[in-house]
């Protein structure tokens, strides 16, 4: 029955049904014996009057000749017929609208090739609404004007449901729009399918054919199992790859969050630019998230960026990220995520009659050790304190220590990233585009689209730096440098040092040599409303200017600290020596990768762009003949014998399929969709969650929302 309805649809759509019918005309009721010269003039007859007199229509039958030809056809009304109920449960049968009515009509092929009405039945046995008709699954149509905007508003992230409200503001309301928002997600779905138009791995395969003609910097690899079924897959572009060469010193990788149709892995490499903006470095989907899967994809990537490794890279804590990382990138620094390890507290000790104590005591020995000494001394006293030294998971925890705790890693340039808030950031700008029900084709459809959107941020960021600034809140002159130097955003961060400056005192210690060191004492903020005295040692040379502070602020994250600028500020220093503001930070460095065209900057297909200048060529046809009634008819006329000129045809020389084994290495046949995996990096919708959890998880989502674009503390 269905599918006589679908069929039925695509009939109407060929002789535009919903054009043809007013509301002002007044369809004469079928009679025996009325001709129609075919059997679309039949059935767009039987459209308009079951509209008119407020039915739905449906195909019940018809018979064709050994040609091909239709004998016999009949239109019935759409609450004809009897179903069988399907339900599970046969206490809570599902709603139907078979009643069994007999209204129908029945047309038979007659000697002059035309069709003659046989038999008529008028009398339904159900209440008839004109009012309602439009609901009617056979008169709901997306007319190609309203689908085209819909296509247009879907590529460019708006959400169906303000995508039909739009529609429905510009009808002046639901009763002048022929279709719902059911019939406007399944065009956009079906429009999704077709946009790249061949399904799974082949439009994965085809779309990283198409981005290398673009652009031969554009790299990927794929990697398949024995069956030839996509397991793993890297990609990145030429700017990705040259932008590393800018901001390559630190990356951050994370496979947490983002998974597609198929449940794999969106594992993206992702930087921080001179705005402190996430930037990618090239991303794939994994099937697995083991220690040889992991080792394939940094294999790839350090290939793609010309085995060239990070100085530094950070992860969650995953044994086979470790094990990975070490054979691959045995010279980097790698450091883990302290918010993952630390969000884990309530899962480890939630059940625990001292949790709070722990916690608090937890906390303050990570991020109130300013050194490893200390750290030590602390870490000591809560596992004597609380009798913790079989936990097991403390004992992995300082096993690892020099991974994740702040007071070992301050000595290493993390450009301010001292979590994977940066990946995590990627992954949620992605999930504006991107969701666990997104199929491959639609991944790389909606993957170019977010990387225009965070290239486009980043040169608004740009233009801000250049042509705007932000007041000094100081007189000192070495302020000004930083203001001219940096760009807005850092500037902000150098700003927020010299804020600081109100809660130090100095005291001087004496010299040795043509070295200077003082003491200065600095209030921190440990926890809520809660300031801690901390002593810091600043040590200066004269010649050459030279400035060392042991809270490793600058080490750390590029930006000179607090103590450091008062120490120098009581010197009377009106410069900073180069050294300290770092080109990487800088808004008037000429980067190589702002020049670099991306493949996805010139992807836009070509069809909708000649479409658009058809459509613009139409629009002032259209408003000089919508004048006058004449015209108006005269149009129209001439527009449906243009229509037999040009029937929907494909161009040859946009319709070719790449095949995707040219871009395999040792690999021939046809690559198969992967199998849907499950990962372990995320757990059960259905896990049990503790109510210590509960109560900590609304905060920390918070938390996480302001990662991409906001920096995190010291810490």
């Amino acid at each position: 029955m269905d599918t006589d309805i679908e069929h039925l649809d695509k009939e109407c759509d060929k002789v535009g049904i919903d054009k043809e019918i007013d509301c002002d005309e007044t369809i004469e009721e079928p009679i025996v014996g009325m001709s129609f010269s075919s059997v679309e003039e039949v059935r767009s007859y039987y459209m308009k009057y079951g509209k008119q007199k407020g039915f739905g229509v449906c195909k019940r039958n018809s018979r064709q000749d050994d040609d091909g030809n239709v004998r016999w056809i009949c239109l019935a009304c759409a609450r004809g017929g009897t179903s069988k109920s399907k339900a599970a449960n046969v206490m809570k049968p599902r709603q139907t609208e078979k009643i069994g009515c007999m209204a129908r009509i029945n047309a038979r092929l007659n000697d002059e090739g035309g069709y003659t009405l046989s038999k008529v039945i008028l009398d339904h046995t159900h209440v008839c609404s004109p009012g309602k008709a439009r609901h009617f699954r056979c008169f709901k149509k997306v007319d190609a004007r309203v689908a085209k905007r819909l296509e247009i508003n879907d590529e460019a992230g708006i959400r169906l449901s303000k995508n039909f409200k739009a529609v429905v503001v510009e009808a002046g309301g639901y009763e002048n729009v022929p279709f719902g928002e059911k019939e406007c997600r399944n065009y956009i779905d079906k429009a999704r399918q077709l946009r790249l138009g061949v399904g799974g791995s082949t439009a994965l395969c085809n779309y990283f054919d198409d981005m290398q003609k673009r652009n031969p910097e554009f790299y990927y690899k794929i990697d398949v199992d024995n069956e030839m079924r996509l397991k793993n897959v890297f990609w990145a572009d030429a700017r990705n790859r040259a932008a590393y060469e800018s901001f390559g010193d630190v990356i951050t990788f994370d496979t947490t969050y983002l998974t597609n149709a198929y449940k794999m892995p969106f594992a993206p490499f992702v930087g921080v630019n001179h705005h402190g903006q996430s930037i990618l470095f090239g991303c794939g989907l994994i099937s697995n998230e083991d220690a040889n899967t992991f080792e394939w994809l940094f294999e790839s990537w350090l290939k793609c960026m010309n085995d060239q490794p990070p100085n530094a890279i950070i992860t969650d804590q995953d044994k086979a990220m470790k094990i990975a990382i070490s054979r691959v990138f045995p010279t980097s620094r790698h450091r883990f995520c302290l918010w993952h390890i630390m969000k884990k507290l309530p899962e480890k000790f939630g059940s625990h009659y001292q949790y709070e104590e722990i916690k608090n005591t937890l906390h303050k020995c990570v991020y109130d050790s300013f050194s490893e000494k200390e750290f030590e001394a602390h870490w000591g006293d809560m596992l004597d304190t609380y009798d913790l030294h079989e936990n097991a998971w403390l004992v992995s925890l300082y096993s690892d220590r020099y991974f994740w705790v702040p007071a070992y890693v301050r000595d290493t340039f993390w450009a301010g990233m001292s979590i994977t808030q940066r990946s995590e950031g990627m992954n949620a700008f992605f999930e504006d585009y991107v969701n666990t029900k997104t199929t491959l084709k639609q991944f790389v459809d909606q993957y170019d689209s977010a990387l225009r959107r965070k290239v486009e941020n980043e040169a608004i960021a740009d233009f801000n730096s250049f042509n705007t600034k932000i007041p000094c809140i100081t007189r000192y002159p070495l302020e000004k440098q930083f203001q001219k130097a940096y760009t807005i955003a850092k500037f902000k961060e150098v700003q927020e040092e010299l804020r600081g400056l109100i809660y130090l005192t100095t005291t001087f210690l004496g010299c040795e040599g043509a070295r200077y060191k003082w003491v200065v004492a600095d209030e921190v903020q440990v926890s809520d409303n809660f300031l801690k005295r901390v002593n810091f040692t600043v040590e200066v040379d004269e010649d050459p200017l030279d400035v060392k502070c042991n809270c490793k602020l600058f080490e750390f994250r590029g930006i000179l600290c607090r103590h450091a600028l008062r120490i120098l500020t009581q010197l009377g220093k009106d410069t900073i020596p180069s050294k300290y503001i770092l080109d990487r930070w800088k808004k008037d460095v000429k980067r190589k990768y702002i020049f670099v065209k991306s493949s996805y900057d010139t992807s836009s297909i070509d069809d909708t762009r000649r479409y658009d200048r058809i459509q613009n060529a139409f629009y002032e046809l259209c408003s000089n003949a919508s004048k006058a009634e004449s015209s108006c008819v005269k149009l129209i006329s001439q527009i449906e014998q243009l229509k037999v000129q040009y029937p929907g045809i494909v161009d040859c020389d946009t319709s070719t399929t790449v095949d995707p084994v040219t871009s395999m290495e040792g690999t021939t046949g046809r690559v198969l969709s992967p199998l849907v995996v499950r990962s372990k990096g995320r757990p059960p919708t259905k896990r049990k969650v503790h109510p210590v959890e509960k109560s900590l998880k609304k905060s920390s989502t918070r938390r996480r929302l302001h990662r991409d674009e906001v920096e995190v503390p010291f810490y």
